[in-house]
């Protein structure tokens, strides 16, 4: 996407999304308080980490052995409903604006999953992480992380404008549908897979 179109479009969602966010900071603080925010360090493009922030919507309850307690049981029924509709990844808006992130592409992970996957965290990382991507329309939480990375890679490989502007718009789609999978993207993706020798075989070793 070029990249004035990127910062026009994100400035017009900030503008809509701010009384949601408001909204949304509120609801945060009502049922599980402070800090509002969440900021971890993620692996950005070319493997340079940033700080990534997002509305903090889960608790920091912890079992007796110090672990965190399932995802499911740290959230309210308001902020897993925030979460849902990605109200929580409003402030990233800043980091496409400062060119750390995209609107489109895949999401963000942690440094030491991107190196756990070799070559492939290579490619994936070749492009900025995105606000939201190609995996997120075709399944999100329905999908493996193996899948989840294979639709990655897929986009990678096929990006284009109309391509960023398509996954745009269902994600709005995919946050009031619950995610629906998309099997047809998913075996595309793996036949693509098998035509790129190496990659295929670093997914193979990932999960043997």
């Amino acid at each position: 996407m070029n990249r004035l179109l990127e910062i026009l479009i994100c400035l017009l969602l900030g503008l809509l999304a701010l009384p949601f966010f408001v909204i949304a900071c509120v609801v945060v603080l009502l049922s599980i308080g402070r800090p509002l925010m969440f900021s971890q360090i993620r692996a950005g493009r070319q493997g340079r980490n940033f700080r990534l922030y997002k509305l903090r919507s889960m608790k920091e309850t912890r079992a007796v052995d110090g672990s965190l307690h399932p995802d499911a049981d740290r959230q309210t029924r308001a902020t897993a409903m925030i979460r849902r509709l990605r109200l929580d990844e409003i402030p990233q808006l800043l980091l496409i604006l400062q060119n750390k992130m995209a609107l489109v592409g895949p999401r963000p992970l942690l440094p030491e999953t991107i190196e756990d996957f070799g070559p492939a965290g290579q490619y994936r990382c070749s492009v900025r992480p995105g606000l939201t991507g190609w995996a997120q329309v075709s399944g999100n939480t329905n999908l493996s992380n193996s899948e989840k990375l294979s639709l990655d890679l897929w986009y990678v490989a096929h990006r284009s404008l109309a391509l960023d502007l398509q996954i745009l718009g269902e994600t709005v789609g995919a946050a009031l549908h619950n995610e629906p999978r998309r099997d047809d993207r998913i075996e595309a993706a793996r036949k693509w897979m098998d035509s790129n020798g190496p990659l295929a075989q670093d997914m193979q070793e990932m999960n043997a």
